[in-house]
């Protein structure tokens, strides 16, 4: 998104702030303090709220792999596990698409910032008896439609 221009920004705030001086009067507030407290707020706004968007795009989502996870290990489980080391977006445990069954392994996305802390804590580490895996999923591979 386009960042305003600043003469825009200016009229914006000008325009606001000689709406707040006229409506202030009636009510019994000083309009110039209202006049000035609207125009400064107007003045700032984009530039605070380009900042929250700058500041939410960093928290990128990262999947971790994880592997040799107890078959009665749940996503509830598994997320409580994961999410002692930061944001947890989701968890998919893997199964078998004849019988249902969990495979043994899943994902887990969560922010990117606190999943080295996530793999660090918890790769080699005992989960319900079982020593877990757990790395940076890699990228799948495009799936062609030829091999049917």
């Amino acid at each position: 998104m386009k960042s305003p221009q600043v003469l825009t920004v200016i009229i914006v705030a000008v325009v606001f702030a000689l709406i707040g001086y006229f409506i202030a009067g009636p009510i019994g507030v000083d309009p110039a303090t209202v006049a000035v407290s609207i125009f400064i707020g107007a003045l700032l706004a984009p530039f605070i709220s380009k900042k929250e968007v700058e500041s939410s795009k960093s928290d990128e989502v990262k999947t971790l792999y994880v592997g040799n996870l107890p078959y009665r290990a749940n996503e509830a489980s598994v997320r409580s596990l994961f999410s002692e080391y930061g944001n947890v977006h989701s968890v998919r445990l893997m199964k078998d698409k004849h019988t249902g069954k969990r495979r043994g392994f899943g994902f887990v996305e969560m922010s990117e910032r606190d999943s080295e802390a996530a793999i660090s804590a918890l790769n080699d580490t005992e989960f319900q008896q079982r020593t877990l895996k757990v790395r940076e999923a890699k990228d799948r591979p495009e799936r062609t439609d030829e091999a049917v």
